[in-house]
């Protein structure tokens, strides 16, 4: 989070999906996953929720609280750490052995075909 007061909340990411069980559109968004708005429209329930988030915002701000950047503009380091059991590393390293690959190459182009 960042208590930069100049965050720009149209580059957060928003999302919009059909709820069965609400039988309503709701949109969310990932930098603040407590909120949500319904509506019958998809554009209504983004204007909802961008409206809200603008609130909740301006209340952090007031209130000297950090307001969350937009995912779109952190920066990352490349790098993550992953703990696995024994089993799922052996097995993972013998496949990569048999790719002649490094692990970390082998579990990259497994995560990049994954997508």
């Amino acid at each position: 989070m960042s208590d930069t007061s100049n965050v720009d909340i149209t580059r957060y990411t928003y999302r919009v999906t059909w709820s069965a069980e609400d039988e309503e559109y709701v949109a969310t968004c990932l930098e603040l996953p407590s909120l949500s708005w319904l509506a019958d429209t998809q554009e209504d329930a983004l204007r909802g929720l961008r409206e809200l988030i603008a609130d909740v915002v301006q209340d952090l701000r007031d209130n000297h609280e950090p307001v969350p950047e937009p995912l779109s503009s952190r920066a990352y380091s490349g790098k993550f750490n992953l703990r696995t059991g024994e089993q799922l590393h052996r097995k993972l390293a013998m496949e990569a052995a048999q790719e002649h690959l490094s692990l970390n190459q082998y579990v990259v182009r497994r995560l990049t075909n994954a997508s």
